[in-house]
């Protein structure tokens, strides 16, 4: 990909990165807020991280230093639509987990039941599915916790 970084946001990219996510899935079906999407990334204990194609911002990657047992936690991934399907959210993967590796044996996410897409991803991508937090954000759906050694 041409021209591609990935940095920490900026107050205003943060908030891009909040519309995107609430215009996106999981979100939309789990009925989280703008709002709840802008306490997310303005949140001290998470780090939100701007993809960027020539300049453009394409996706967002929030993590938290800590988030299970004392290992880093990936707390969201997205892409904007224009730009899915293109690779983007494996460099954020990568990124991730190549900033953690040096200090961290394990990294941790969570993904939504119904978002089939997004497990069949992380799957493929060395992640396996190691808990479920049934009805735990919404009644019928569950978060599957999902797991990958870094070292």
């Amino acid at each position: 990909m041409n021209n591609f970084s990935i940095a920490l946001g900026t107050d205003i990219e943060k908030t891009w990165a909040a519309e995107l996510m609430a215009s996106s899935e999981p979100w939309t079906t789990l009925h989280i807020t703008l709002d709840q999407c802008l306490s997310a990334c303005s949140d001290k204990g998470n780090k939100v991280y701007i993809a960027q194609s020539n300049d453009n911002p394409c996706g967002v990657l929030v993590m938290q230093d800590r988030g299970v047992a004392g290992s880093p936690y990936i707390k969201s991934v997205a892409i904007a639509p224009n730009f899915r399907s293109n690779g983007i959210g494996k460099l954020l993967l990568d990124f991730a987990e190549n900033l953690y590796r040096p200090t961290s044996k394990h990294i941790f996410l969570c993904v939504s039941s119904f978002n089939q897409q997004a497990q069949k991803f992380y799957l493929t991508n060395g992640y396996e599915m190691v808990g479920e937090f049934k009805d735990y954000i919404m009644d019928g759906y569950s978060e599957l916790l999902m797991h990958k050694r870094l070292r």
